[in-house]
């Protein structure tokens, strides 16, 4: 038994009453965000004119903290001025909005410094009523309600219906396995759904069979090629619902919709148009969510150890001929999915290296190719005579990587490899030249193809 942090989301079906009181608590921590991001970015700006003025440091208008305790501290002396109306939610709607505020400049802060992996994050802005509703709980009379299991409780607002049966949540609560931590109210394509935060005591079966491992590949023609010579298909849910989804954006944009230049209001069938645009959304956004679930469940549940490839899905989305694909396949949700779930199982996750030439090595003899164009789905070696499916091949490949690592051998996730391919395929002639002319010698990686194959 583990003690994880888990995420039960329920389906709420509230009264008309209840909907505005939830539009009403995200509205107010959009209110609470947007009042503490003019106080910042006032403050900012006053610091910056002095000193354009030449005021030296130590004489500059004291700057704000953006810690979430000093900016709430600042809203509760100022509430009642700014937002008379501030009563008519709880405390816990304008708490979140400034928690929300301070996790945002945080961020920016350790962007600029350099403390904060990835790309770098621009100034928080603004939110507008067109930004996503929620709310988050933290405190307060929130939980499943004791009498029956088809209610949960929000502060402020009361017992509110849900579409699903909380029945799992609740065996939990009443066992004593479990603690809810906080709660979130979100307003995702025309439903409303809370999620609460619990800490579950979680004691999932070790795997089947632990000594082994299994390589998994990624690709768009097949979700996933296993080690094993198991190929698992490609659903293909969003391609699937092309069609209707074609035949209901043309019905849309038929009707009178939105316009901010005119303040043209939509109209109601506009209205019903996208609704129904949206449920298609939501049934393939589910029917992709429910099949991953299954295939990482099985996987984790059956090998010891699961290897897969750190794949630069950002810079492959970027490709216009295969980014839809790409997309409807989830593969960054499949590798955190396997990533949380190793951890309850006991078993162990390999990721390989972004660079490591899966496709293009040979499973059989390690010989290395120069070139493996993206329409040669068969792997031929000229070395060994080995002719394989291509995602076969590099499933198998990442199957091996465990065994050179744990055997003490270079691998090439490590940056070296005992079968260079021949030439460098990667390096352009004017790096090259460049190299050539500061007499430095220069190597280039070979660039992935836009594709987990």
């Amino acid at each position: 038994m583990i003690r994880v942090i888990h995420a039960y989301r329920f389906a709420l079906a509230p009264t008309p009453i209840q909907d505005a009181a939830l539009r009403s608590h995200c509205g107010a921590q959009r209110f609470a965000f947007n009042w503490g991001l003019d106080q910042v970015r006032a403050n900012l700006a006053q610091r910056d004119a002095e000193r354009s003025y030449g005021v030296p440091d130590q004489q500059l208008t004291p700057s704000v903290s953006w810690s979430a305790y000093h900016l709430r501290k600042s809203w509760n002396q100022t509430k009642a001025m700014v937002a008379p109306w501030w009563a008519e939610n709880s405390k816990e709607a304008y708490a979140s909005g400034l928690s929300n505020l301070a996790a945002a400049l945080g961020n920016w802060r350790d962007s600029r410094s350099g403390t904060r992996r990835g790309s770098a994050i621009r100034f928080p802005r603004f939110r507008g009523k067109r930004s996503r509703l929620s709310c988050r709980f933290t405190t307060g009379a929130f939980g499943l309600v004791d009498t029956d299991r088809r209610h949960v409780r929000l502060p402020r607002i009361g017992a509110v219906r849900t579409h699903e049966s909380t029945r799992t949540l609740a065996r939990h609560v009443d066992r004593g396995t479990s603690r809810i931590r906080s709660a979130t109210i979100t307003h995702q394509r025309g439903r409303w759904f809370v999620s609460f935060s619990v800490e579950v005591d979680r004691g999932d079966p070790a795997p089947r069979r632990p000594n082994a491992v299994v390589g998994v590949d990624l690709g768009v023609k097949s979700l996933a090629v296993l080690s094993s010579g198991e190929v698992i298909a490609n659903p293909k849910h969003l391609e699937v619902a092309q069609r209707e989804l074609r035949r209901l954006q043309r019905q849309a944009s038929r009707r009178q919709g939105p316009d901010r230049r005119t303040r043209q209001v939509p109209s109601a069938r506009w209205r019903k148009a996208q609704a129904r645009i949206a449920r298609v959304h939501t049934a393939v956004a589910n029917a992709r969510r429910d099949g991953l679930h299954q295939l990482t469940t099985r996987l984790v549940r059956t090998y010891g150890t699961i290897v897969i490839e750190d794949l630069n899905v950002a810079g492959m989305l970027r490709n216009r001929r295969l980014a839809r694909r790409i997309a409807g396949v989830g593969m960054g949700e499949l590798r955190r999915q396997i990533d949380y779930k190793t951890g309850w199982a006991g078993s162990r996750v390999h990721v390989a290296d972004r660079w490591y030439p899966s496709s293009r090595t040979c499973s059989g003899c390690g010989v290395v190719k120069a070139k493996l164009r993206l329409s040669e789905r068969m792997f031929h070696c000229e070395h060994c005579s080995l002719v394989l499916d291509r995602d076969l091949n590099a499933a198998r490949n990442l199957a091996q990587l465990v065994s050179e690592v744990t055997a003490g051998m270079s691998s090439p996730s490590c940056g070296a490899t005992g079968h260079e391919p021949d030439g460098n395929p990667g390096q352009t002639r004017i790096a090259r030249a460049a190299g050539t002319a500061t007499g430095r010698p220069t190597r280039s990686t070979p660039r992935r193809k836009a594709t987990a194959a």
